[in-house]
């Protein structure tokens, strides 16, 4: 194993003991952990929060089997120890700076991730930045961009447009050609979406569906991008042109869809699937990596596409962060500092 000479036997981590509000939520010291084959240590420089934290916290997301049971699915960092490489795998330099999809636990001052779930920050980020990449990248470039990028003028309806999900989502349906649409809560959310390249929809004020279908003359889009789930499952179908796609990546709004159009999907040619990153093997995630990092990463180094921060906390105060993200109030990410850059 290769390390950095300065690493500490403990480290500060937020931990909770059972579910609850974000109460719940505290420093403990605990130890660094030493990384495995194929893994790399971290010290984390800032780390994002995001919705699984939050449901995983709330007691209705337990981790996968083997997965780290502590918050925290992305950080970025400095390469602090690298365990023994894979075969097909090169480990990075000590020094290195990455941001990582990590399997838990980036919520505290050091984390293991697999390597192949690394990549450098792109040129002229700063920590916050660049943890403010993985989770969000991650999700929509398999959703949306895999296994082959769609033809340019494709239509897409984002759900959520001023999440970190949606804003990502909008800024790479723009920049590979596509049409994006999106729905938010306030006539203020709705006007970033717009500043972004979509067509925003006050899903609070008007019926997505009716103002889907007369913004597209009646074709519908090509594809959804859905965090919403069962409450918003028919209108769904109803706003998708032939052959189009419905992909779920959340059940904000239920898990059961009452009475679905089930005919609609037949004669429609329509696909529904579903997809949920963090249960998915490292082989799989390190693909997306490779991805991401042949197509976006260019782009967000040139500025064409930017991560939006909507507030910054210290690590002590990630019950702070967490209460700021369940008002729903908050527009792009939320990061937690941890370490300075």
């Amino acid at each position: 194993m290769t390390t950095h000479p300065t690493i500490p036997p403990s480290m500060k981590a937020v931990c909770f003991n059972e579910p609850g509000g974000p109460d719940v939520l505290h420093v403990e010291s605990i130890a660094v952990p030493t990384p495995g084959r194929g893994e790399v240590l971290i010290r984390v420089m800032a780390a994002g929060v995001n919705r699984p934290d939050v449901i995983q916290r709330q007691g209705l997301y337990p981790p996968p089997p083997g997965a780290n049971p502590r918050l925290g699915l992305e950080i970025a960092g400095e390469v602090v120890a690298c365990g023994a490489p894979l075969e097909d795998s090169t480990m990075p330099a000590i020094g290195s700076r990455v941001c990582a999809l990590t399997n838990g636990g980036g919520y505290a001052e050091y984390c293991l991730a697999p390597v192949g779930q690394c990549l450098p920050w792109p040129d002229g980020f700063d920590a916050v930045q660049a943890a403010a990449l993985p989770e969000t990248y991650f999700t929509v470039w398999s959703n949306l961009f895999m296994p082959s990028l769609p033809s340019a003028g494709t239509r897409v309806l984002i759900h959520g447009g001023t999440s970190g999900i949606g804003t990502t989502a909008i800024q790479l349906v723009r920049a590979f050609g596509g049409e994006a649409f999106a729905t938010a809560g306030s006539a203020e959310k709705c006007a970033l979406c717009e500043t972004l390249g979509a067509r925003a929809i006050n899903y609070r004020e008007e019926d997505f569906l009716a103002r889907i279908r007369a913004m597209t003359q009646d074709e519908g889009v090509n594809t959804i991008l859905d965090m919403i789930g069962g409450a918003y499952f028919n209108r769904n179908l109803k706003s998708l042109a032939p052959e189009g796609r419905l992909v779920i990546i959340a059940l904000q709004g239920g898990a059961k869809a009452e009475q679905a159009d089930l005919a609609r999907i037949m004669t429609r040619r329509l696909i529904v699937t579903g997809s949920n990153l963090r249960p998915r093997d490292a082989a799989t995630k390190a693909r997306i990596a490779r991805g991401l990092q042949t197509h976006v990463w260019p782009l967000l180094a040139k500025g064409v596409i930017r991560p939006l921060i909507y507030a910054t906390f210290p690590l002590e105060q990630a019950a702070d962060a967490q209460s700021a993200m369940e008002t729903g109030e908050h527009s792009g990410k939320i990061i937690l500092r941890v370490a300075s850059d």
